[in-house]
């Protein structure tokens, strides 16, 4: 580092994440005490123009369009990966080799080879004190949090069920048109990657458990669709013809039953054909002492049933979970003021630059993400052979 006190970053990709992360390297170091003060160095795009305007609206004090040369520099202590999974694993890989720390995205990649591959570079990387971490954000809504809290206790006891759903319904119109979510070779996989990970994460997160062993399905309801206006140039798969359809080739919603390492039994289902389900992620666990829910849709409420209590005072409560003594809430807002989407960002930064600082491993690692990976794998082999699946541990 060039300054002990500084954490210089440069980030790859400025799109939607790229929006996301930026508000949290920025908001951070203002509402949080930090060991280590962010500097929003370097962003980097494909196109010139628009990186450059990205980094004067986002804060970025320089632009690029080379990300080898940002990753070579001296003076770039931190790459945040924030592109499309097929390249996570090339970025990741050089920048673990070049000594920076390493946040991506998740999926943390798109085949379990290339995560595998990027573990070992952690792993390696760790001897030297480079860290990683795997952008599950949602691990830091406080709900979230106060839910692992819950089951840590053991205020619910034995696990027993596990039911997890994210339901969205962007693409349910036939005639939305392709993006490089759509596309397996930029992708990886539709539903079950883009949003079904989230799920596989969360649930492993809250219960501390490990999905062992699973049965699923896949399905792509709409097979083609239009080129986006203006693109039928065949950028996204048209092979340069004036095709104005094109193939969708990953899967349109996932759903899978499976098996935890303590025997508990899950379902998930993971969706973008859900219509009026915006951000919908909906968990629920029952234990052999009582039962926790959430939805993201209502993300500043926890539900909690204690099954000890007698009948007649009996039913779910409602946890506004906007007090100082939840998780990461005390840095914020005054009880009942409640917090929004880019907050699970902002608490990411600040796990991340922590551990940083404390020389500790940042929570998920790319082991983690492995993991996970290996679980959507088995969910796609599932699919097209019909079989139960187990998950290499």
């Amino acid at each position: 580092m060039t300054d002990q006190r500084t954490l210089r970053v440069a980030m790859i990709g400025h799109a939607f994440m790229g929006n996301a992360h930026s508000q949290a390297w920025r908001t951070a170091p203002y509402f949080f005490s930090l060991p280590l003060r962010p500097e929003l160095a370097l962003l980097v795009g494909r196109d010139a123009g628009r990186a450059a305007e990205a980094a004067t609206r986002l804060g970025w004090t320089e632009s690029s369009t080379d990300w080898r040369e940002a990753i070579a520099r001296d003076d770039i202590d931190l790459v945040d990966i924030c592109t499309p999974g097929d390249t996570h694993a090339e970025i990741a890989i050089a920048a673990l080799e070049a000594g920076k720390h390493v946040l991506c995205e998740k999926p943390l990649a798109n085949t379990v080879a290339e995560a595998a591959e990027m573990t070992a570079a952690a792993e390696k990387a760790r001897a030297n004190g480079v860290l990683t971490m795997v952008g599950f954000t949602y691990r830091r809504v406080p709900a979230i949090g106060l839910a692992r809290q819950l089951v840590a206790e053991g205020k619910i006891g034995d696990i027993r069920h596990v039911r997890a759903q994210y339901l969205q319904d962007w693409i349910s119109d036939p005639e939305a048109p392709l993006s490089w979510r759509l596309d397996k070779e930029k992708a990886g996989s539709g539903a079950l990657g883009d949003i079904g990970a989230h799920i596989v994460d969360l649930t492993q997160f809250i219960t501390g458990d490990r999905i062992v062993e699973l049965t699923g399905r896949l399905e792509t309801f709409v097979k083609e669709r239009p080129y986006p206006a203006g693109d039928t140039s065949g950028s996204l798969g048209g092979g340069g013809t004036s095709v104005e359809r094109g193939p969708v080739t990953v899967d349109d919603a996932a759903s899978f039953l499976a098996t935890f390492s303590s025997g508990a039994m899950g379902v998930f289902e993971a969706t973008r054909f859900a219509n009026g389900r915006k951000n919908a992620i909906r968990i629920e666990i029952n234990g052999s002492l009582g039962s926790i829910a959430f939805d993201f849709e209502d993300m500043n409420v926890l539900e909690f049933f204690d099954a000890t209590q007698p009948a007649a005072v009996g039913g779910f409560r409602r946890i506004i979970v906007t007090e100082a003594e939840h998780p990461y809430v005390a840095a914020w807002w005054p009880p009942g003021h409640g917090l929004g989407y880019e907050h699970g960002f902002t608490h990411q930064v600040v796990d991340l630059v922590t551990a940083i600082a404390e020389g500790t491993d940042p929570s998920p690692t790319f082991a983690d993400g492995l993991q996970v990976q290996r679980v959507l794998d088995a969910v796609e082999t599932s699919s097209e052979t019909r079989t139960w699946q187990e998950i290499p541990q």
